[in-house]
């Protein structure tokens, strides 16, 4: 299943670049990042079947496992892409947030735009390690 983020906003050369770099690198299931303007511009079409998570405030708070497990079942499900929307300043609307399989909240604290994507990486990979069986997971 391909992970692909998509981010408005470009994260340029920055810590933050690499940190999600050092993830994209490590992640073994196939993960595409695509940058969208601030405003306007199109969100690519997903491949199908394919599920939609937004990073968003009002989210759910999932753990590790959790989120590895959602994975886990939208894989073995037979979902194609898994496309992960980080939104623009003002978030995401009514509608994309009522199309979306799933709302996802870093906890209940706001975070940097580019702090939030690197961040997401770091969860799929160890999204992806758990589902390994790697012992990434454990070393927290």
């Amino acid at each position: 299943m391909l992970l692909h983020v998509i981010a408005r906003g470009k994260i340029a050369r920055s810590p933050e670049a690499e940190l999600v770099a050092r993830y994209e690198k490590r992640i073994t299931w196939p993960i595409k990042f695509t940058e969208l303007p601030e405003t306007g511009g199109r969100i690519p079409d997903s491949q199908t079947p394919g599920k939609t998570v937004l990073l968003d405030e009002r989210g759910k708070d999932l753990s590790s496992e959790d989120l590895a497990a959602i994975l886990g079942r939208w894989r073995d499900d037979g979902m194609r892409e898994c496309r992960f929307v980080l939104g623009a300043a003002d978030g995401h609307s009514e509608a994309e947030r009522r199309e979306a399989e799933l709302l996802l909240a870093f906890g209940q604290a706001t975070w940097p735009h580019l702090l939030a994507r690197a961040m997401l990486a770091e969860q799929l990979y160890r999204a992806t390690t758990i589902l390994a069986g790697h012992p990434y997971h454990r070393s927290g």
